[in-house]
């Protein structure tokens, strides 16, 4: 007799499709597997891109968007989610829909803005509707320094900048703010977790590397991995910080432009 699979918790991560299997969905798929996270998706657009550029962006009709989180989550009861790429003003009101109507348990929010190699993948007209359709639902936003700086409406360039444009976004609705300081200059890598009541740094040194490819989409599927297990946040957060440095230290040889992460690394 077959023994049936353990149950499994349930993941839905909302994003772009990354046809270079470096970032995106395809980033987020493989590591909510690498967390043992049965990992569903609700595809918003779909990209013709690789390790060196965007090429092409073709985005989903809305109702697809909503049609898709609906449908996971009346059958599979994600108990996390994450959003990515989404695209325009229209995806952000789909997926507000769809959420507000599964009330998923947790929700983090990556407001992808652009790629690592700066090709846009958000309209500049949408993130006014970001912040007032989305934010409120967030229990974790994770910009890097280039978006909090125009989430907060200031450059943010040092340890104190992140802290009062962490304080800033907070502002916004959502219940927490993970400011990602990989590109601050300095020897190392500063990520800031910004709460009503505190806040808390972590360090650790920069990896020549250099600008990697996937880095935040896999960051924030982490987190959303380890709330879906029922991690606490800062929990999640520090297995997913430890995951992505392992994940960026062990990165293979791919492609001729930014090195795609090892999805297969430990925490």
């Amino acid at each position: 007799m077959t023994r049936h699979a353990e149950q499994r918790a349930v993941a839905l991560t909302i994003a772009g499709s990354d046809s270079g299997g470096g970032a995106g969905i395809q980033a987020d798929l493989k590591t909510f597997h690498a967390f043992g996270v049965f990992g569903t998706a609700a595809v918003t657009a779909v990209t013709a891109q690789n390790t060196c550029e965007v090429r092409s962006v073709g985005v989903v009709e809305p109702d697809l968007v909503t049609a898709q989180i609906a449908a996971v989550a009346d059958d599979l009861s994600p108990s996390a989610c994450k959003s990515g790429m989404l695209a325009d003003e229209t995806i952000i009101g789909a997926v507000a829909v769809g959420l507000e109507a599964a009330q998923i348990p947790h929700y983090v929010l990556d407001p992808v803005m652009a790629s690592a190699g700066g090709s846009p993948l958000l309209e500049a007209s949408a993130i006014g509707a970001l912040k007032t359709r989305l934010f409120p639902l967030a229990d974790l936003v994770t910009p890097n320094l280039d978006e909090a700086g125009i989430l907060a409406g200031f450059d943010v360039r040092d340890h104190e900048g992140m802290l009062r444009a962490g304080e800033a976004i907070l502002e916004l609705g959502c219940r927490a703010v993970l400011i990602k300081g990989g590109h601050l200059e300095s020897d190392e890598v500063e990520d800031l977790l910004v709460l009503p009541d505190r806040s808390r740094v972590w360090r650790a040194p920069k990896h020549p590397i250099g600008n990697a490819h996937g880095t935040g989409c896999t960051l924030s599927a982490a987190i959303t991995a380890g709330l879906a297990v029922g991690r606490p946040l800062e929990e999640a957060i520090d297995r997913g910080l430890s995951y992505t440095r392992r994940a960026i230290e062990t990165a293979p040889r791919l492609g001729r432009g930014s090195r795609p992460l090892n999805h297969w690394a430990r925490d």
